[in-house]
């Protein structure tokens, strides 16, 4: 193998030189000697037969046969290189791997002991606010893109949209009911960020993080709501005993795959979160008299700004994410005004192929107490129930 790729490099560094060089044939032919003759029986006979063949028959203009032989051998137009990624149709896992992890890390930023990394984020200290038990959404307005995306969406600068994928009418016309008459768990939720917690939490006791603010979320479905649901505890962001989001969402949509196939009557899944934010923020207001976190849906397009569509992360189900979402929004909107933020749009996948029914929920942030974020399941739970049945 070393041997092998010794002959490659110094055909490439042959091929290289040749084009920078000018092309002449005693040019050619003096690199040649140089490679030495073990190195060019070499690449005659497993690397560029056709090339030393070219050089003894002559032909049409050699440099240019050259340059476009070794464009096709090398496409370097379609590597990645450190800061972004480029649209590859190369199956090449590094480069997978690599999505993963910018993938992972694209949230909250988080240092090895949880504490969130602050970033450049607005300040506010927001104080509760009753909320009317109904108000009135003009979803005829909904039909203009600009104000559709300036009311109800937030998107993020490294990604982009249309009026064809955001089309309200479209959206809102897809049926989001459960199906009739299968018995069976109906709703799974998970957390890929298992160890995010609140500013009352306590340490070690999982039910005071997102894991139990899922628990209660699960009981309210399962209880009042009659709708089977599963809740899936496990960890996905510990490794080796360390906080480590680097493969967070690569384990937990193998470990949620791995359900929906031993329960095939699942049709939603909710991948729960909370969201970072600067120290002084707090994503509060009040519903039914109590204090209540806020949150935000987050939906993947799996297309960045700079290179267009992610070929790695395909999901053929972005309308029905994005249609489950809006539904949703809609719905938070016309009950409890104010406790919900704009849906947020970014680049890459999160899981989202899953099930067309899918949501990530980014609900309150580390500022909001255990109780508040308890508080959010309960109009999340209804506001589920009733887009659902």
């Amino acid at each position: 193998m070393r041997f092998h790729n010794l002959l490659v490099g110094g055909a490439l560094c042959a091929v290289s030189g040749y084009i920078i060089l000018g092309g002449s044939q005693n040019v050619w032919d003096n690199m040649r000697d140089r490679i030495g003759r073990a190195a060019q029986e070499g690449a005659e006979n497993m690397v560029f037969p056709a090339l030393v063949h070219y050089g003894k028959q002559g032909g049409r203009d050699m440099k240019e046969w050259v340059t476009s032989q070794a464009m096709q051998m090398v496409p370097l137009g379609d590597y990645v290189n450190a800061e972004e990624v480029t649209e590859t149709e190369i199956e090449d896992m590094e480069t997978y791997e690599m999505l993963l992890k910018k993938e992972a890390e694209d949230e909250n930023e988080v240092d090895e002991n949880g504490k969130l990394i602050e970033k450049n984020q607005e300040t506010t200290e927001e104080q509760p606010k009753e909320t009317s038990q109904q108000a009135k959404v003009d979803r005829e307005k909904l039909n203009d893109y600009e104000y559709l995306t300036s009311h109800y969406y937030t998107i993020d600068s490294t990604t982009m949209t249309s009026p064809e994928e955001l089309n309200a009418k479209n959206l809102l016309a897809k049926d989001m009911k459960f199906q009739k008459g299968i018995d069976g768990p109906k709703i799974l939720i998970y957390h890929t960020h298992s160890q995010e917690t609140f500013v009352d939490s306590v340490k070690g006791d999982d039910s005071t993080s997102i894991v139990g603010i899922g628990d209660y979320l699960a009981k309210l479905l399962n209880e009042k709501y009659k709708i089977e649901t599963i809740h899936d505890r496990g960890v996905y962001d510990i490794i080796d005993g360390k906080l480590d989001r680097s493969q967070a969402y690569e384990l937990s949509g193998a470990a949620a795959e791995k359900i929906l196939k031993e329960n095939p009557t699942i049709e939603v899944v909710i991948d729960l979160h909370r969201d970072g934010v600067n120290e002084n923020t707090h994503l509060v207001t009040e519903v039914n008299g109590k204090p209540t976190a806020k949150i935000m849906y987050f939906n993947g397009l799996c297309r960045t700004r700079a290179n267009g569509n992610i070929q790695y992360f395909s999901n053929p189900y972005i309308q029905d994410n994005l249609a489950f979402s809006l539904q949703m929004k809609l719905d938070a909107d016309e009950h409890y005004p104010g406790f919900t933020r704009n849906i947020y749009l970014k680049g890459y996948r999160y899981n989202m192929q899953l099930v067309p029914k899918m949501l990530l929920v980014e609900a309150g942030a580390q500022t909001n107490t255990v109780q508040e974020m308890k508080n959010a399941m309960e109009p999340l739970a209804e506001s589920l129930a009733r887009v659902l049945t």
